[in-house]
């Protein structure tokens, strides 16, 4: 595959910020000639006034985005966004949001923080903050909402159809780790570990003694949702089940100095108890190195669908005027040498797209005991839930905000008043697929999506009148197969239409509650974790 070089005055800020001088150096140098001396024409002569730092910024996007999309740059403020981040701390409105064109929408409130004491719920639509109407605003209108700890802003909000005002005071917000833990009536130390920010190990190993000084003897640590975070967390969080002086990952790289092994450095907590790990397919990169070496060390059986997928390494890199380069240095691996990436974004199809290994391409690789394990990108559960899996319609379910939306109809048209009382029925699926019919939601297949360019390309050559009705019936086949697709997968769907439905209700907290009594992969977890034999026959 022919090396892509399209805008190389970044790349010699790589070249010089990792004193990494490769044997195409003279190629790099000579290609930022070329741009710099074509930039500067382009300026000068251009027929209309040009932006020389749009311009740049356009170069940079078009440069880094044919790479792959972990690979970013950031400004000022990505820069100090992310500090915040991973100390777990910020300075806001306490919720979740989504900006779409002319609004801002409340996806997920937190209980008691600024958003939810102004009355802010999921659904509701932010048009105007402060003087400033969302539609009018060019940028990040998210960007509004952030301020001084004890500073209020006027906000301006639709919620199902009529305006309404509130005003926000926004505070400093703590984001926990460890959102949630409890024990389970049969002594199971059940901890929720939503992100590994600098909190994380610390947060899960006081959870854990907590939980065990209460009688605890079995856990179920549960990675779901879980988009990874900081590399030492995630082996602090490991080292909490598995001894001093194990390795939990390895990183590979062209450059050899990031070729590096990462075992366990403290001592832990309790290397017996018996453990279950459990992810989707939303849980990434730390999460999945903590999951992928409890399952190689046979410390613990993982259970739920295959993670993610996210096993490239990115590390900062300073560059002038406090901007930063998040470049991709290498790839995570197992302890027992599985590469934990998914898709391939050097090798593309035809249509530019990331290539996802064929899973008749996987490779076997062994346990500490000599189980046999694949790779293939994420973590394969030893106990996979179809309650777990998220298919291809759910995936665009999940994308068009249907679930989102149904979950907003719901909230203003039934009453609940415990978590305990919830059940999605029979019933209620078959108002959701009516909801989802009769709504404007487009989730597409990607056979619809290379049907539309088809039927694009035939209009420009004057082809579309020929094919028009073999075009409409295929549209009403795939109409057909997607219908069928909502009663084929409905037991993924209902489970992420219940978890929407309860966090409307109960927060956050109130789903995790429900969970413990009412979720069927905490329910398998028990099932195994109380069945000695069993646990045991799955780690030999």
């Amino acid at each position: 595959m022919k090396k892509r070089i399209f805008y190389p005055a970044i790349a010699v800020v790589i070249l010089l910020s990792t004193v990494s001088f490769k044997s195409d150096f003279f190629e790099i140098a000579k290609q930022i000639e070329i741009f710099t001396t074509m930039f500067k024409e382009l300026n000068m002569n251009y027929v209309d006034e040009t932006n020389p730092a749009e311009l740049m910024d356009t170069a940079i996007k078009a440069m880094l985005d044919d790479l792959d999309p972990y690979t970013k740059y950031w400004n000022e403020q990505d820069v100090e966004a992310s500090k915040i981040r991973n100390a777990g701390e910020y300075t806001g409105i306490g919720a979740s949001v989504k900006t779409i064109k002319d609004k801002i929408i409340i996806m997920e409130p937190y209980k008691g923080y600024p958003a939810d004491k102004a009355g802010l719920k999921a659904g509701d639509e932010i048009i105007q903050i402060g003087d400033v109407k969302v539609s009018d605003f060019k940028d990040d209108a998210g960007e509004l909402l952030k301020g001084a700890s004890g500073t209020t802003v006027d906000i301006t909000y639709k919620r199902q159809g009529k305006v309404n005002t509130t005003v926000l005071t926004r505070e400093e917000i703590e984001v926990d780790a460890v959102p949630f833990y409890t024990l389970l009536e049969d002594n199971t130390a059940y901890i929720v570990l939503s992100k590994f920010n600098s909190k994380a190990s610390s947060e899960t190993k006081d959870a854990l003694e907590e939980l065990k000084a209460q009688g605890a003897n079995k856990v179920i640590l549960d990675l779901r949702g879980n988009p990874g975070g900081l590399l030492s967390e995630a082996i602090n969080v490991t080292n909490i089940f598995v001894p001093k002086g194990e390795l939990i990952t390895t990183t590979k790289s062209i450059v050899k100095k990031y070729n590096k092994e990462y075992s366990t450095k403290r001592t832990p907590i309790d290397t017996e108890i018996p453990l279950v790990v459990l992810v989707n397919g939303r849980s990434a990169s730390a999460s999945e190195i903590v999951a992928g070496s409890i399952q190689d060390l046979d410390r613990g059986v993982v259970i739920g669908a295959r993670s993610f997928g996210k096993g490239l390494v990115q590390r900062p890199k300073k560059l002038t005027y406090g901007t930063q380069l998040k470049i991709t240095i290498s790839r995570y691996y197992t302890p027992s040498g599985r590469c934990i990436q998914a898709l391939d974004y050097w090798n593309r199809d035809q249509d530019n797209k990331a290539v996802r290994i064929d899973e008749k391409d996987f490779k076997a690789f062994k346990t500490k005991n000599g189980r046999t394990v694949y790779d293939g990108g994420g973590i394969e559960p030893d106990i996979e839930l179809e309650t777990s899996k998220f298919s291809k319609i759910t995936t665009a379910l999940l994308r068009s905000d249907a679930i989102f939306s149904y979950g907003t109809k719901y909230y203003y048209s039934h009453q609940l008043q415990k978590p305990g009382d919830f059940k999605f029925t029979d019933k209620d699926y078959e108002d959701f697929k009516k909801f989802v019919k009769d709504s404007d939601f487009k989730f597409e297949t990607e056979t619809e999506k290379s049907l539309e360019k088809a039927l694009k390309v035939a209009k420009r050559e004057k082809l579309d009148q020929d094919i028009s009705a073999s075009y409409d019936a295929l549209i009403a086949a795939i109409n057909t197969s997607k219908e069928k697709g909502l009663d084929i997968h409905k037991k993924e769907i209902m489970n992420l239409l219940t978890d929407e439905i309860i966090k409307r209700y109960f927060y956050r907290e109130g789903l995790y509650n429900y969970y413990v009594t009412h979720n069927p992969e905490i329910a398998k977890s028990k099932e195994i974790l109380n069945n000695k034999s069993k646990y045991d026959e799955i780690l030999k």
